[in-house]
Order: C-alpha cells, then structure tokens, then sequence
C-alpha cells in the first residue's frame, strides 16, 4: 500500500500540520513516511502545501507529479492540483469556502462544508482536521490512535490544551462521509 497526498491550502490554514500528523502517524505505525512542504516567503496568506507519501515499503522520491488524493482548503489550490489527482484518485475540499465544481469524472470528488462546521466547534483553524477526519473515514491508512498520539508531537506544547478540539472536529470530519 502506498498512498501519495497533497494538502494545500493558505499559509496558517494548517496544512503542514496536517501533512506532519499523517506522515508521524505513520511513522508510530512502523511504515515508510515521507512529507515535504511547501510554502512561499509569505508564510500566512500565501499559498502553502505539503506532499505527505504514507508506504509499506521504501518511497523511492519525495517529489510528486500527480497524487491519489488531494485535500485542499482554498480554490487556488483547487484549481493547481485538482488537475494532478490520479485516475481514479480522491479530491477532498472546503465547500463552503470553494464554490467552483470539478468537471472530473474520472475522481471522486468530496465536498465537506468544513468551515462552516469549524464555526460551529468555534474555532476556524480546526478546519483542516474535520477534512482530514473525513479523508481518514474514506482512506484508513493510518489509525485514528496514531493521530491522537501524534497530535501530542507535531503541535508545540502551548497548544496541547487543543488536542481536544482537534480530536472532535476529527471524529467531525469522519462523521460527514
């Protein structure tokens, strides 16, 4: 099993976070990992994504082309890498905030209103993981223990009373599919 993904979003939308807690996940779980980021001198505001590769077996590059999924927070990145989704690959996205429709049939394309939803759990920034919530209900390639576990690693410790919150917009976001 070897799953390549794209998160990309705007600088401070969490989308390195969002690739490290995956590729550490994997990690914990003993599988081959890979994340590279991306960002712009901007930092936030910017465009910023992350390719995050999650295998059983050794990953021969870290630079990717084309994904088997894609999970983007704004239509900027929709409109890069909607494109670059594999043949029968996953588009995940922010409907609320993206009003464009893909034009693939040859993807599954998912639209969540994850921002809407964000501002019902009262912070927006949780966003991101209600998408991935719902990423990891469709494609279970790590288990939701191993994110808990790495949430404590990836976020600094001043954000650690947000674990919480993340776990419930995760556990959101897989309600959803």
């Amino acid at each position: 099993m070897t799953e390549e993904i794209v998160f990309a979003g705007f600088g401070g939308q969490g989308v390195l976070s969002l690739g490290q807690i995956i590729a550490y996940s994997g990690m914990l779980e003993g599988k081959e990992v890979c994340w590279m980021p991306s960002y712009g001198p901007e930092m936030r505001g910017g465009t910023a994504n992350c390719i995050v590769s999650v295998s059983d077996e050794p990953i021969s590059s870290p630079i990717l082309a084309t994904f088997d999924t894609a999970i983007v927070l704004n239509r900027p990145s929709f409109e890069k890498f909607e494109p670059k989704v594999k043949k029968n690959g996953t588009l995940i996205y922010d409907s609320t905030t993206i009003k464009v429709k893909s034009e693939r049939e040859d993807i599954e394309v998912i639209g969540i209103d994850a921002f809407d939803h964000a501002l019902k759990l009262k912070n927006s920034k949780v966003m991101g993981m209600i998408l991935l919530g719902a990423y990891l209900k469709k494609k279970p390639i790590v288990k939701t223990e191993s994110v808990k576990e790495a949430l404590k690693h990836v976020l600094p410790e001043r954000h650690h009373k947000l674990i919480p919150l993340n776990l419930q917009a995760l556990e959101l976001g897989a309600s959803l599919i």
